[in-house]
């Protein structure tokens, strides 16, 4: 018989162009419950939602309206070709590209009118519309029936805004994230972020290169040209000079030509295998469009390094980490084929008896198709006698191309009853409102009020959508939304100390009972309580009464009632023990935030406050959750609504899911040492997500528990069990295979750089509240030195010791290593809060938003009007450096949560009527609400921010920074490449990496 083909390989007597067969399996659903869907009506730069007027007078009355979707492609850039082997000092064209997204093509019109204006912009949906609800199987239909179970507590999950609080329950049509107030519904227009949604190459686009062949090429020096192609090695006296050697060398470095990132807009096409081998991914901040044949798309995995180390000596050797970034239910480029749903019937899915792995394309049948191996355990099983089909000449089931878990990476299996232990709870989303003074007078209680009510007009109808609201100051309100009442009516829990819910039922009531009532309370809360002085803010018993009906809160401004003892945590008591600040600080909301995962309920909190609050504390409820914090600071009436407003509307209508189970199995030999995200752990090999969305990353660390043979293939598999929105049992595996390696060289060439360094960030984001900010730089320092240090001492012995020699893949790390050392997470001078939130932020980021966020992309908006020709809405990248701002230019600098525009003292005064309606720098105000006026240039600087916010799915906030005042000193902390007092310039740090493997080679 012919020898086995691995998966990914085209049958030999077969065209390996030609797509699979048109004729599914019965099981085989073509037209899934895309998650992608969700996305269809995502409108992003907008007005603030109206908020409900603080006058007596009507506080029942609501002009309904609903947002409108918006327009505008991205056109991430691509980078050079993962294949290409050569380890080089000075970028070469078409290099490693950076975390930036460029975009080609004109976009919104408009960032709207200013805070509280209605009106929707004009604008095509961000995702084309991919089709209807997925159709059921042929065979065997599926059933939701359940075994019975004890009955246990309605199960919830919510996401608080600090002055509310949310419980999510399945949308109907998601929104986008950016949105304006809403207006009546129209049909949505058809527009595409990425292009046309087709397979074949489209005009512009290439097909990427061929993997180079041969011996890797000598690595390149500073400044010095690239090897002739007779040169092993080029040879260059060291910039840095030798041990002992002056400082002088530095000045020897051409800035000029030392490694930075290199923007590109084209996309690339991107085969997970070929030729029966793993392809390398595309940068993950690259835009790439993915066709799986046989290992899952890179957004929902990657791995650190894409060839496996046989021996965990050589892992340690290359100093470099091993580990999965695990993204389940990442977003497809809408050209991409949907994740296709498997339904097994009452039998599930096949799976080892030993191990429980999934069915994937690498476990290999045997015995005519009668027994499989599992490529995890290496378990030989029988083949259920209903899923047995006959192996072809190559060794494949002759129905593999036709059966999506046989030749796709990612699929979704319906889950059958034995997954179940009771029928999927409907989702509740429960809004906690913060009514003290302080949330009054700043207009937070407004604004939360406002963003609700637009909100409530994108959540689904029918009986599957609950919804309840409570507001808090020192005491609890509870409000009965039955439909029977003329209006609502309001139940008042003063005891903080032994809290309880006054009815237990109609505080939740389905949306199509109360969605009248619920309007008329959200309009009058800001009037009923406008002469409100009570100045305590009683979070943590209004959170814990929320948990009484298995539900949670929206939080807003101070808590100095529940959390007394923390006033005087913001006073640093000793350098050395500043870290403990970042701690919790008791086990109260930690023990409530197990409560709240052990009854599924996932958490999000809107901090929107002026003072310190303790973030420390507050998030461990969220994260434990796996829910999110959402901070604005300081919280501005005029122009944070807005940003509110989208970012909850993004909050319940992405795609999501609830009451998730995940797993990692790996193939003998590898296991998973750690579990780094927002989740409850209860399990050693499990994590429970009460709440889990398209924006959650799990990390997974890896170890060897044993020697992998040079050549096989090692598999991961993540296995994530979860109730869709529309309240089906699914289980999404998402399959990577992997080459193993025992050569050293072969790590460096296949090493991730974006995940690397994600996993830079998330190490050092979870050791800063245990260690000393000193202590925790050092380290992050050293680990960028290892790696450099063993690709210089095992990869490149030949060449002079005075040559500091980078690696292809990493060339940036260490450009990136100091964006972090710089970061606002590692420096001395920042707030408690803002340290805290930046280390929350960071435990869930993905992948693309990653670097971003600690390297900002900055681009001059001042001679937008000069690039008529530029089919790109974003202008070039320039490096963070003062050098390259002038006193007569206007910046913009973007890291994926904040946008700040920079404005020179001697800009001319008709560019700054043009862009801001003001005539001098002076007249910059505070507060700043973006508008559009009739002119090209506004209209650019528009559709510039509205790309920024579409690319990174955030509604960033602006923030305007002039010279000489505390913006501008902001806005020149970003600039990394310069020296300042939180680090080395650019150039400096590679003359210390450079000495310190000098100093190592020598010991």
């Amino acid at each position: 018989m012919a020898s086995y083909v691995p998966p990914g390989a085209p049958r030999p007597a077969s065209n390996a162009n030609n797509p699979p067969s048109s004729h599914p399996p019965p099981n085989f659903r073509a037209n899934p419950n895309s998650l992608a869907d969700n996305l269809h009506n995502l409108n992003f730069n907008s007005a603030a939602p109206r908020a409900p007027s603080p006058l007596p007078g009507t506080p029942f009355s609501r002009q309904a309206t609903q947002p409108r979707p918006p327009s505008g492609p991205p056109f991430p850039p691509t980078f050079s070709h993962p294949n290409e082997p050569s380890p080089w000092i000075v970028p070469p064209p078409g290099a490693r590209p950076p975390p930036f997204v460029s975009s080609a093509s004109r976009g919104l019109a408009s960032n709207g009118q200013p805070v509280f204006a209605s009106g929707a912009l004009p604008g095509g949906q961000w995702f084309p519309p991919l089709g209807s609800a997925p159709q059921p199987p042929v065979r065997p239909p599926p059933t939701m029936a359940m075994a019975r179970a004890p009955p246990q507590p309605p199960t919830a999950t919510s996401r608080p805004l600090m002055g509310s609080s949310l419980i999510r329950a399945p949308p109907v049509q998601p929104a986008s994230p950016f949105s304006a107030a809403p207006q009546a519904r129209q049909p949505p227009t058809t527009a595409y972020p990425y292009g046309q949604p087709t397979w074949p190459l489209q005009p512009g686009q290439g097909a990427p290169p061929p993997p180079i062949t041969g011996s890797p090429q000598p690595p390149r020096m500073f400044g010095m040209p690239p090897p002739l192609p007779n040169q092993s090695m080029t040879s260059v006296s060291s910039a840095v000079g030798q041990i002992g050697a002056p400082v002088a060398g530095a000045s020897k470095i051409d800035p000029n030509q030392i490694p930075r990132p290199i923007p590109s807009s084209s996309v690339i096409l991107h085969e997970t295998r070929q030729g029966n081998q793993a392809n390398p991914p595309p940068p993950a901040t690259s835009d790439y469009i993915v066709r799986d044949t046989g290992n899952c798309s890179p957004r929902y995995m990657r791995c650190t390094i894409n060839q496996i180390p046989c021996t965990d000596d050589l892992l340690t050797t290359s100093g470099m980490q091993l580990a999965l970034m695990v993204q389940p239910l990442a977003i497809p480029h809408p050209s991409e084929e949907t994740v296709q749903v498997v339904d097994f019937g009452e039998s599930g899915p096949v799976r080892c008896s030993r191990c429980k792995g999934y069915i994937n394309p690498f476990m290999k049948f045997i015995d005519q198709g009668r027994r499989f191996i599992c490529n995890f355990c290496g378990f030989t099983d029988e083949t259920p006698r209903e899923y047995h089909c006959n192996l072809g000449p190559d060794g494949r089931r002759r129905d593999a191309d036709e059966r999506p878990e046989l030749c796709r990476g990612t699929v979704e299996f319906v889950a059958s009853r034995e997954y179940m232990v009771r029928d999927p709870m409907p989702a509740v989303y429960f809004f906690l409102i913060d009514v003290s003074t302080n949330a009054i007078q700043t207009g937070a209680t407004a604004a939360a009020c406002g963003a609700i009510n637009q909100v409530i007009a994108d959540l689904p109808e029918g009986p599957r959508t609950m919804v309840g609201i409570a507001t808090f100051d020192s005491t609890i309100h509870f409000y009965n939304l039955k439909r029977a009442l003329q209006q609502p009516l309001m139940l008042v829990v003063p005891d903080v100390q032994d809290v309880y819910t006054p009815l237990q039922t109609d505080l939740v009531v389905q949306l199509s009972e109360c969605r009248q009532h619920l309007e008329l309370l959200l309009e009058s809360i800001p009037t009923m309580f406008l002469e409100n002085r009570t100045a305590e803010s009683a979070f943590g018993a209004a959170t814990k009464s929320c948990h009484q009906l298995a539900l949670v809160p929206f939080l807003q401004e101070t808590l100095k009632e529940e959390l007394t003892s923390l006033q005087g945590r913001s006073i640093v008591l000793d350098f050395q023990e500043a870290h403990k600040l970042l701690q919790p600080a008791d086990e109260t909301l930690k023990a409530m935030a197990i409560e709240f995962a052990e009854y599924q309920v996932c958490v999000d909190v809107f901090i929107t406050t002026q003072t310190y609050v303790d973030i420390a504390s507050i998030a461990v409820i969220p994260r434990t959750t796996g829910g999110q914090v959402y901070y604005y600071y300081p919280f501005s009436a005029v122009s944070d609504p807005a940003k509110l407003y989208n970012d909850l509307r993004w909050n319940v209508t992405r795609p999501q899911g609830f009451e998730a189970v995940m797993r990692v199995r790996c193939s003998q030999g590898i296991e998973v040492l750690e579990y780094n995200g927002n989740f409850c752990k209860r399990m050693p090999t499990d994590v429970d997500l009460p709440g889990i969305d398209c924006d959650k990353t799990v990390m997974v660390t890896l170890k060897h528990d044993d020697n992998l043979k040079d050549g096989s293939e090692c598999a991961f598999q993540c296995a994530l069990l979860y109730t869709t929105v529309n309240g089906q049992r699914r289980i999404r595996v998402t399959t990577l295979s992997l080459p193993c390696t025992s050569i050293l060289s072969n790590l460096f060439r296949s090493a991730e750089l974006d995940t690397q360094f994600a996993c830079f960030l998330k190490q050092a984001a979870s050791e800063i509240p245990s260690r000393p900010l000193l202590l925790v730089k050092d380290r992050m320092t050293n680990l960028c030195i290892n790696i450099l240090l063993s690709y210089r001492k095992f990869c490149a012995t030949v060449t002079s010791s005075g040559q500091l020699i980078l690696p292809e893949a990493l060339k940036l790390l260490p450009l990136y290593t100091l964006a972090l050392i710089k970061s606002k997470g590692l420096r001395t001078d920042g707030r408690i809060d803002e340290r805290s939130f930046w280390i929350n932020y960071l435990s869930s980021i993905s992948t693309p938003l990653a670097i971003p966020f600690v390297h900002p992309r900055m681009v001059a908006i001042h001679d937008l009007n000069s690039k008529e020709g530029d089919q790109s809405l974003v202008p070039p990248v320039i490096s963070l450096s003062t050098e390259h701002v002038n006193d007569g230019g206007i910046y913009l600098l973007e890291n994926g949560e904040d946008c700040l525009i920079y404005i020179g003292n001697s800009v001319d005064s008709d560019i700054l009527q043009q862009l801001f309606c003001i005539s001098s720098v002076d007249e910059i105000p505070a507060q700043f609400v973006l508008q559009q006026y009739d002119n090209p240039l506004s209209k650019k600087l528009n559709d510039l921010v509205n790309e920024i916010r579409r690319q990174r799915c955030s509604y960033l906030r602006l923030k305007l920074c002039k010279k000489g005042d505390p913006s501008g000193m902001l806005f020149f902390s970003y600039m990394i490449e310069d020296k300042s007092s939180s680090g080395l310039s650019y150039v400096e740090f590679l003359v210390h990496v450079h000495r310190q493997i000098q100093l190592k080679m020598s010991s």
